[in-house]
């Protein structure tokens, strides 16, 4: 056999393994990063009270709220009044009036945000007509949740504050006892404030109401009201996007080291193992180059049987 084609056709034969096993660079699927949405809220009145009527043979719960608002999508509220109806003889008792009543709630991919603000406003309960039960010159509650930051919660109780009839200073971080004999009896927690690493919470005042007028029992009432409320939850941060690793040199048949979501790129081997590839692969269903390899490996093959066979044959001759 000539020489020159013995070795053609050994190189050829020896190419086709070599060409299978050098995959084209190939990239893994990784999750998309998002952004969790924070969350907000607030709100100027949330009653949770028991009224029993007619010495307890009539009981009907008090479960109001006036201007609650929740985000992610923003809003805001300005309701000025809310209204019970069928409690006091068939009359309406207006639980709350104000000149301003406002919540918001905002949120974006940054910043989450609840605000409550209320001014010049009277609450009444039923059984008591002509006595507020808590009257306020001016109140707001504010939390914010930021990226990065800190989360934020403060509550401000401006001007006077009056509770049955009587003017009262209250004690921050701590609670006020207000009673009133023939009337009730109120405690108030005033500018209660709750952060987390994530969370916030604000509330300018929050009353605990026992109220049964002369002890008639004509409308005994028992509960909470919550005044000027606000939370919010930051947003969650947009997750870093990983970088390719180069491989480490020397390393043969390695990869770059694991790095979820990055590149494999072809090794140089040393013919005695295949150069290993990343198992995100299998979520990818491989290249769009494979096709091509394979074409060029099974042409490679077909080029060496060819020459073998001249080679046999120049022999004979």
């Amino acid at each position: 056999m000539n020489s020159n084609t013995f070795r053609l056709a050994a190189l050829a034969v020896a190419a086709a393994p070599v060409a299978l096993l050098v995959a084209a660079p190939a990239h893994a699927t990784g999750s998309t990063p998002t952004t969790g949405g924070g969350k907000a809220s607030a709100v100027v009145l949330r009653t949770a009270l028991d009224v029993s009527l007619l010495n307890k043979t009539v009981d009907v719960p008090l479960r109001t709220t006036l201007n609650e608002v929740h985000a992610p999508a923003s809003a805001e509220e300005t309701a000025l009044s809310v209204r019970l109806d069928g409690v006091a003889h068939g009359r309406p008792v207006d639980v709350l009036r104000a000149d301003v009543a406002t919540a918001d709630a905002t949120v974006d991919k940054h910043r989450a945000e609840g605000y409550s603000n209320l001014a010049k406003a009277r609450v009444h309960v039923p059984g008591l007509p002509l006595l507020s039960l808590i009257e306020v010159e001016k109140v707001t509650s504010k939390a914010v949740c930021e990226v990065g930051h800190k989360p934020v919660a403060e509550s401000n109780v401006l001007g006077h504050v009056r509770v049955l009839g009587r003017k009262v200073t209250l004690t921050a971080g701590g609670t006020t006892r207000v009673e009133v004999p023939g009337v009730g009896e109120v405690r108030l927690d005033l500018s209660k404030t709750r952060t987390t690493s994530r969370t916030a919470a604000a509330t300018a005042l929050r009353l605990k109401v026992s109220v049964n007028p002369l002890k008639l029992n004509v409308a005994d009432v028992q509960g909470e009201v919550t005044l000027v409320e606000a939370t919010c939850e930051t947003p969650k941060a947009t997750a870093p996007t990983t970088e390719p690793t180069e491989p480490a040199g020397g390393n043969s048949g390695g990869t770059s080291g694991g790095s979820t979501g990055g590149e494999v790129k072809p090794q140089a081997g040393t013919g005695h193992a295949p150069a290993a590839v990343d198992t995100s692969l299998a979520e990818t269903g491989g290249s769009s180059a494979t096709p091509y390899l394979a074409g060029g490996a099974a042409f490679l093959l077909a080029l060496g049987a060819g020459a073998t066979v001249v080679a046999r044959r120049r022999a004979q001759d």
